[in-house]
């Protein structure tokens, strides 16, 4: 039987007055990719935002392996074994790449075996990484930087990953390399919740997805159903409508 990782139920969240969130419920079960569709302003980012204890949270329950998340601070959530790599990457560009990855590792305490155990995963991983190891972090390419930030997150040592936006601004070809590192993260046993205008490229990765519109979830269903199906067609995600699946 799947073990339920997270579990949000009539989820409401709030900027001030502005109601952002109106009765989300999701669940993502161990070892899933679930993608987040929809519209800039669906309220995607909103949710993992929620999620790490960074938004007003006006009701609802965000329960992470049974624990319950709303009233926690960020601080205290990431290392129950939640990170978060942000739209934009935001790495520190005048930081070395090794150096950029060991501030992974500060919200979590562990033995230093297990830090010497996970860089050498995330070099085991990205090698190009371990190439660029003391170059600075403004030295990278795009897709070299949104590697590290993939990197820095996994130093944290998460059992959930959330991506936001991970191909945004990047090339064509560097788009299919991020995702090919999305699925090598997930076979490492991290769960993963992705938020991605690439429609297309999400579903044909994610085991499930949830399509938002307006603070809502209004459909969702397996990867396959998504693309096999028209449900996209009528929400822009970024892109020309006839690129939709």
């Amino acid at each position: 039987m799947a073990e339920t990782m997270l579990q949000i139920t009539d989820l409401v969240s709030s900027y001030g007055s502005i109601q952002a969130l109106k009765g989300i419920s999701l669940e993502i079960q161990k070892g899933e990719i679930v993608s987040l569709l929809g519209a800039n302003g669906a309220g995607k980012s909103t949710l993992m935002k929620s999620i790490l204890g960074m938004v007003q949270i006006d009701g609802g329950s965000i329960q992470f392996k049974g624990q319950e998340l709303v009233g926690k601070k960020s601080h205290e959530i990431v290392p129950m074994g939640i990170s978060l790599v942000p739209e934009g990457r935001k790495i520190f560009i005048e930081l070395s790449v090794e150096k950029n990855l060991e501030i992974g590792t500060f919200f979590r305490k562990r033995p230093p075996e297990r830090d010497k155990e996970l860089l050498e995963m995330v070099y085991h991983v990205f090698p190009r990484l371990y190439e660029r190891r003391t170059q600075l972090g403004g030295t990278l390419s795009g897709g070299e930087q949104q590697m590290l930030a993939v990197g820095r997150a996994i130093m944290s040592d998460p059992q959930l990953l959330m991506l936001d936006e991970p191909s945004m601004g990047l090339a064509p070809l560097v788009i299919n390399e991020v995702f090919q590192v999305i699925k090598k993260v997930n076979e490492m046993g991290i769960t993963v919740l992705l938020v991605e205008q690439n429609a297309k490229m999400a579903l044909k990765i994610s085991h499930r997805a949830y399509l938002m519109n307006t603070g809502k979830i209004v459909v969702s269903g397996t990867g396959d159903d998504f693309l096999q199906g028209d449900v996209l067609t009528s929400v822009y995600l970024g892109g020309r409508k006839e690129d939709q699946p």
